[in-house]
């Protein structure tokens, strides 16, 4: 902005001729370069400074209009450079606006009193009536968050990181609001207490009160038609549109929220979209989507989820008052018209249908159905690792990453298989065969917490999940010997020490960052000791653990490898990895054709009912392949499961090879 000066004499005559007021115009300052022919029919009170007005902005349709100030009354107001702001209803007070903003038919823009924009709001999340609430701020990230929220056993963790979180809503409050450079407000109306980011566009929205718009120019931010929303924080890269209201809400980077969605009281995370329904106290992790006007989602956790038309869920259990919650681990889906009644939890990759009204816990049996039959839950373990359905989400997923942001502020892991759900595997085995042995092999239904398990899903539970197991353990195997001479047994003992001491033991999932349960701990220690004591360092811990992850997974492997196979790593043979890598050719290439065969239920006869209208069945088959892009054997999912197989089992051969050379 450079120096300012006070208005000439004849500059205050001309712009008393232009229909321009001051009730001091000793106040009003102006960068070199200024000059009153683009200033007419303004109010001036309280510290005025101006800049140059010489751009031209060029509108859609082809209009143009020249920068200046026109048809409006600012108070305490610093206007940037090349800035337009015409027809201002009410007025503009106590803003700093960036060079090249365009700001056109609004009522009132203003900070009243000393605002935190947002920061510190307090967000009840999970449980409604409170006791999980999450301070919001700027560099709120789905970790962080997760640890407010769930670790309220441990109380002087939860104080220490408010304290932080109070500490930089103190550095971030003041009695002038910003607006940044090349903003965009056309058509707007009550603005209050609202810092608005660089790039940012807001076109014709209703109400906006005490937030921040985290708008850049690597990811700008779009607040459309409608929208009403109060006490909140928008990240980079998100567009809110379409009549969406919102209160007390974190929405995170790349968010999509529109078509009437109405939220309160709810945290969503990078990549969630939400249209249509409602949302109440949900703690949306990344990639958290919901579509259907007729979906509820309340007092839930959920990350890398899909909810059906109709999916609803009750945090009234008894006469308390909404105070339950209940948790679908990552991956899981929800059907149309499915119910969970809570407190439940569901494991990962899990798909719920139908009204279930027993509190669930499927947290140990990843990759399961939830189905309800005559008022009973059934329960199918891991028939989900053969669905296509799965397999093609974990490959949409980083594909539909849209952060632009350098500053990323949620870690994401998008792996399928992982010591996470892997340990769940593990768990899972122990309790099918546990039930086994207790109730007999040859009982019909088994019985597992509210849940029945049919005697054919127990077994064909087993099958999968050894097979998935095997197929990460085979996995991890080979990429770690992918570049070493596996001639020598020594080379190969020697490679298989784990580079990381952490690792072993129990892993978590922080709401889309898989890491080990011990070095998530020692972290913690460390906020609670004090020794990390600011929001930006905790991210940054974070951010380590997350890029470590791979060094992690082979501590843990390597732990496990041995009471799997029944080996001892640290003597592994070249034949015991020959076995290995055999076992693990098999165990992806039986997965894949599971996934093969689920996928050709696509292009079945029943599928292809409502295609060639009006003809035979030669002419049905022909729109199909048109419409739905070619028939099985040309399917690009279909060529990618087979290359897949091809692919891995030459992996796994040259591995062979050269362990046998």
């Amino acid at each position: 902005m450079g120096t300012y000066r006070k208005l000439t004499p004849a500059e205050i005559g001309e712009m008393e001729a232009h229909g321009c007021t001051a009730a001091d115009w000793n106040s009003v300052e102006v960068s070199e370069g200024f000059s009153t022919d683009n200033i007419f029919s303004t109010r001036f009170s309280g510290n005025i400074r101006m800049g140059a007005f010489n751009k031209e902005f060029t509108l859609p349709g082809g209009m143009k209009k020249h920068s200046g100030i026109s048809y409006a009354t600012l108070h305490n107001v610093i206007v940037g450079d090349d800035c337009c702001i015409e027809n201002v209803k009410n007025y503009i007070a106590n803003y700093e606006i960036g060079p090249r903003s365009f700001i056109e038919n609004v009522d009132i823009v203003l900070v009243d009193g000393v605002s935190s924009f947002g920061n510190g709001v307090e967000v009840s999340v999970l449980n409604e009536t409170g006791g999980r609430e999450v301070m919001i701020h700027d560099h709120l990230s789905a970790q962080q968050a997760y640890v407010m929220a769930l670790y309220r056993h441990r109380p002087e963790l939860v104080a220490r990181m408010k304290a932080m979180v109070v500490r930089y809503v103190e550095s971030v409050s003041s009695d002038m609001g910003h607006i940044g450079s090349d903003v965009t407000i056309v058509d707007a109306g009550y603005i209050k207490n609202v810092r608005i980011g660089d790039c940012c566009k807001i076109e014709g929205t209703s109400r906006l009160k005490n937030g921040s718009i985290n708008s850049n120019s690597a990811a700008p931010v779009h607040v459309g038609v409608g929208v009403i929303g109060d006490d909140f924080i928008i990240c980079s890269g998100s567009s809110v549109e379409d009549g969406v209201t919102f209160s007390r809400c974190f929405i995170g980077q790349c968010c999509r929220l529109g078509h009437t969605y109405s939220a309160t009281d709810s945290l969503f995370f990078s990549n969630c979209q939400g249209e249509n329904g409602e949302a109440c106290a949900i703690f949306a992790g990344p990639f958290t989507v919901t579509h259907h006007k007729s979906t509820l989602l309340i007092a839930g956790m959920f990350s890398f989820m899909n909810a059906g038309s109709g999916s609803n869920q009750s945090n009234h259990m008894y006469k308390l008052g909404p105070i339950h919650q209940g948790i679908l681990e990552r991956g899981a889906k929800t059907t149309s018209d499915s119910y969970l009644l809570w407190p439940a939890k569901v494991g990962a990759f899990s798909l719920v249908m139908g009204r279930h009204v027993t509190h669930q816990d499927t947290s140990d049996l990843p990759f399961s159905y939830l189905i309800e039959q005559q008022n009973t839950s059934y329960i199918v373990p891991g028939v989900n690792l053969k669905s296509v359905g799965t397999i093609r989400d974990a490959q949409k997923w980083p594909r539909r990453d849209a952060r632009k942001d350098p500053d990323r502020l949620d870690c994401i892991n998008y792996n399928l298989l992982s010591p996470y759900t892997i340990q769940k595997m593990l768990n899972a085995m122990r309790i099918l065969q546990d039930l086994t042995a207790v109730s007999g092999e040859n009982s019909d239904v088994y019985s597992y917490q509210s849940g029945k398990i049919k005697n054919s899903a127990l077994k064909k539970g087993l099958k999968y999940y050894s097979m998935a197991i095997n197929k990460f353990l085979g996995n991890s195997l080979i990429k770690r010997l992918e570049d070493t001479d596996c001639s020598d047994v020594a080379a190969i003992r020697a490679r298989m020490v784990p580079d990381m001491p952490y690792g072993e033991g129990k892993w978590v999932d922080l709401s889309g960052m898989i890491a080990p349960k011990k070095i998530v701990d020692e972290l913690l220690d460390d906020i609670e000791s004090g020794r990390v004591d600011d929001v930006a360092a905790v991210n940054r811990k974070f951010a380590d653990m997350h890029a470590r992850y791979y060094d992690y997974e082979w501590t843990w492997v390597y732990g496990v490898l041995g009471p799997w196979y029944g080996i001892d790593p640290a003597a592994i043979t070249r034949e015991q990895v020959i076995s290995i890598v055999e076992t693990w050719k098999e165990a992806v290439v039986q997965l894949d054709r599971l996934v093969y065969e689920d996928a050709r239920k696509e292009f079945s006869l029943s599928a292809m009912t409502g295609f060639g209208a009006d003809g035979d069945k030669r002419e049905q088959s022909q729109d199909f392949a048109e419409v739905r892009g070619g028939l099985f054997d040309s399917n690009p999912f279909v060529q990618a499961v087979l290359e897949h197989m091809r692919v891995k089992s030459a992996l796994g051969d040259d591995l062979i090879s050269r362990c046998r050379n």
